[in-house]
């Protein structure tokens, strides 16, 4: 996939003339691109397009238009695209009663780690590999927020397309198994084109 470039950023006042469309666009395909797993997580895969978003929602709200502090955010959020081979999500634990919270929190400490999270295509499974400093087993802390990186063997990325996908949380405390409907499969299989 294609890093996103600086001059891939539309001003601010182009992006107020498109914001609206493009918002919509990008709802409808996250939806497409959205994954619950139990009832906690959710998974939204990132591509070129839900990156781009969100590199200009962020020039948008913190008002930056200086090319070198556009090129930060770029940067910055070029990060989470998939490398070649592989699948790219953020993983959300996603709490609506706000006194529970911190028991699920504390519940679910760890799960960024061993391999509680996996992909299964068909017979293959890959172990999820997330980005580190989200959580401290030692200190008990983990973040709501976390990104995850599935990266497919060759005979995974041949078979993607055919095979049945899905997600699989093996955590302890949170135990979860989600089928990915086709359409969900079809636009991940052109992540990996």
């Amino acid at each position: 996939m294609n890093p996103i470039a600086v001059d891939d950023i539309l001003n601010l006042h182009e992006y107020e003339k498109v914001r609206e469309e493009r918002r919509r666009a990008i709802i409808a395909l996250k939806a497409v691109r959205r994954v619950p797993v139990g009832r906690y997580l959710s998974f939204v895969f990132e591509n070129r397009e839900t990156v781009s978003f969100q590199i200009q929602e962020m020039c948008r709200t913190e008002r930056i238009v200086d090319e070198a502090r556009i090129g930060e955010e770029v940067e910055v959020y070029n990060a989470l695209l998939p490398g070649p081979g592989e699948l790219a999500a953020t993983m959300m634990i996603e709490i609506t009663e706000s006194s529970q919270i911190k028991p699920v929190l504390d519940r679910l400490l760890g799960i960024d780690t061993r391999d509680y999270v996996r992909m299964e295509v068909g017979p293959h499974t890959i172990v999820g590999v997330f980005e580190a400093g989200h959580s401290d087993e030692e200190r008990g802390k983990i973040s709501a927020v976390h990104f995850v990186r599935f990266p497919l063997s060759p005979e995974a990325r041949r078979i993607f397309r055919q095979a049945p996908v899905a997600l699989v949380v093996d955590h302890p405390t949170a135990r979860a198994r989600t089928v990915l409907s086709e359409e969900t499969a079809r636009s991940l299989a052109r992540d990996l084109e």
